[in-house]
């Protein structure tokens, strides 16, 4: 069984790195197992393994801003409990790279193809369908979404939904200021969406973080329920699907960030019941007017 780095333990100051050298266990750990998929992250062309999942249950349709959203935040929870996925991603047209990438992807073209080969790798082991919308994102200064914006947005995922009534809807809680995320939240809202993911920014300093959260929680209230999700079977697997996004999570090493932030969300679970150690990460989610 690979060791899975504790950030608060030895590695306060070494997590980033024993993050990668725990994943690199994970992946030889892999080889040659019976049942694993290859996923080629499009950056770098480099090889990854998989389990790929079977979904059951209810459907679930996935409301994400931008095309690394739904990883990023909640896909851990989705590889621990897998469902038949439709991820619809409103803003797919973008130029948003890491800036040492910029001189090689320079245009809203190259930088949308990156990006879209990057989703289909990360969703092939839940086996996801995929919608874009075609939206282009916002970019710096941000400014508040406009109403027309929001209630096109809105319109274009009724019509995403229409014939999926079966299916339950996720979307972003909007605990980042992005403009983006905002407007994607508030039109998930619109259409009955009722369940969302702590889609959280993953800042380099805490400070941010904590301007993010004050500000979210003023948005929100006492509308929002928490609850927690242990992903600490799932979570070297999340480390590979976070890989597929290289044009974001570059250098590698920048995926700890998210993967530090399941560490600390993992203080708020409860005790096993059966006595059982409480698990080491998690992810964080919100119930519109209470739980389930």
């Amino acid at each position: 069984m690979t060791r899975l780095p504790l950030p608060d333990a030895d590695g306060i100051y070494t997590f980033p790195t024993d993050l990668l050298t725990s994943h690199r266990e994970w992946m030889d750990a892999l080889t040659g197992a019976k049942e694993i998929m290859t996923l080629t992250a499009p950056l770098t062309l480099a090889p990854y393994w998989i389990e790929p999942r079977n979904p059951s249950g209810r459907p679930v349709v996935v409301i994400e801003p931008h095309h690394d959203d739904f990883v990023l935040s909640a896909s851990g929870t989705f590889l621990a409990r897998p469902r038949p996925l439709t991820v619809v991603t409103v803003f797919t047209r973008s130029r948003s790279v890491h800036p040492s990438l910029e001189n090689t992807y320079n245009s809203v073209e190259t930088v949308s193809a990156l990006r879209d080969r990057e989703a289909a790798q990360s969703l092939l082991p839940l086996g996801a369908a995929r919608v874009g919308l075609g939206h282009k994102d916002a970019e710096k200064p941000y400014r508040t979404p406009e109403p027309a914006q929001v209630a096109q947005i809105t319109a274009e995922l009724a019509e995403v939904l229409d014939g999926m009534e079966d299916a339950e809807l996720i979307a972003p809680a909007a605990v980042t200021r992005h403009p983006d995320h905002i407007a994607v939240h508030e039109a998930a809202r619109r259409l009955g969406c009722r369940w969302f993911w702590e889609d959280a920014a993953f800042w380099s300093t805490y400070a941010l973080s904590g301007c993010d959260r004050q500000l979210f929680q003023q948005r929100a209230g006492d509308l929002l329920t928490p609850e927690v999700e242990d992903i600490t079977a799932t979570v070297l697997d999340k480390v590979t699907l976070l890989h597929m996004h290289g044009s974001q999570m570059h250098p590698a090493r920048k995926t700890y960030r998210p993967i530090r932030h399941a560490y600390t969300v993992a203080a708020d679970m409860l005790p096993e019941a059966d006595g059982r150690p409480r698990g080491k990460y998690a992810e964080r989610f919100y119930r519109l007017g209470g739980t389930r």
